[in-house]
């Protein structure tokens, strides 16, 4: 993709899930200790394309994603997009439990401020740069499921459960995003968390 300069530029996009337990909000020069198969792999990955690109002189850019939500996901289940899983099973008023009483935080962004932030990384960002893309913003999953229950005026009964093993080996508790870098870009957030919760219900 041929960026500002129109030179040629390498974009990958990554996940936040290569961070693993670090310091938050998670800045992208912090060491990277993933957990489970695919945040290793991911991590890898980054890897590769920056020994490939250094050794064959090409510029890149690796774009950590946030958790990204937003209307007409068609692959949404109880393993991808909890969020969205959940709230159509409010909307059904079925009862649910969260993990950890929902008492942990996530960064949630809109899929439209998403395109928006990975437009400006690959049209203005440096290149041979790592840059988050996300709200920067803790958002306890507790509250939004409850926003969106009362935006529903949902009867479900939402209670709690105990996270499998696996849940724990594989994923963190809490991630949330620094994203000072890309604000030096001059992004800025169109769709707020009301707002987007509000667009799902």
């Amino acid at each position: 993709i041929k960026d500002s300069s129109e030179q040629h530029v390498f974009n990958f996009i990554s996940s936040w899930f290569v961070y693993g337990e670090t310091s938050l909000p998670a800045k992208e020069n912090a060491c990277c200790k993933p957990k489970g198969f695919y945040s290793i792999t991911k991590l890898c990955a980054e890897q590769l394309v920056e020994s490939y690109c250094k050794t064959y002189k090409i510029p890149y850019r690796i774009i950590r994603l946030s958790n990204i939500y937003g209307k007409n996901d068609m692959g949404v289940s109880k393993k991808k997009n909890a969020l969205q899983f959940l709230i159509s099973e409010l909307s059904n008023n079925r009862d649910i439990s969260l993990y950890h009483e929902g008492n942990f935080v996530r960064d949630y962004m809109h899929v439209k401020d998403a395109c928006k932030a990975i437009k400006l990384v690959v049209e203005d960002g440096k290149i041979n740069e790592i840059y988050n893309v996300g709200s920067g913003q803790s958002y306890r999953f507790k509250d939004i499921i409850e926003m969106a229950a009362v935006n529903l005026n949902s009867t479900s009964k939402i209670g709690a459960m105990k996270p499998p093993e696996f849940h724990n080996i594989v994923q963190v508790k809490d991630m949330v995003l620094d994203i000072t870098k890309l604000k030096n870009l001059g992004y800025y957030e169109s769709i707020t968390i009301e707002e987007g919760i509000s667009e799902l219900c």
